[in-house]
């Protein structure tokens, strides 16, 4: 078994489109619309599978938001400088939401950003 992919529904597909590629450096791999069912899909990522998970992001059409749910938690994205991660990604208009810094209670240094839905993710500094 492996790892493909991580879905999240939003509520405005264009701007998560934007912010994960746009903010985060991602890119679009593939975008597919199913009228029959009303909604659209786009996937993300920083490599198409196999070689890399993506992210699936699902537009509900006529759905413009969600309660991201107390079970989930967050995605972990692995950058070599976090701080440096941080200034990129606020200067391309994202939200650092926990600035960078050793974990609690760990030396690990990490940060977190959230997305246009208020979804989190957790930066971890780690040689890619």
């Amino acid at each position: 078994m492996r790892f493909l992919h991580t879905m999240l529904r939003v509520g405005n597909l264009q701007r998560s489109i934007d912010f994960y590629t746009q903010v985060l450096g991602m890119q679009l791999l593939r975008k597919s619309e199913n009228p029959d069912y009303k909604y659209s899909l786009a996937f993300v990522g920083y490599g198409g599978n196999p070689e890399q998970a993506e992210i699936e992001l699902t537009y509900n059409w006529g759905v413009d938001s969600y309660q991201p749910g107390t079970a989930f938690g967050h995605i972990a994205l692995g950058v070599p400088d976090v701080y440096a991660a941080c200034e990129k990604i606020r200067a391309a208009g994202g939200n650092v939401t926990r600035e960078a810094g050793p974990v609690k209670g760990g030396s690990t240094v990490i940060a977190f950003v959230t997305d246009p839905d208020g979804y989190k993710i957790e930066l971890i500094q780690r040689s890619c």
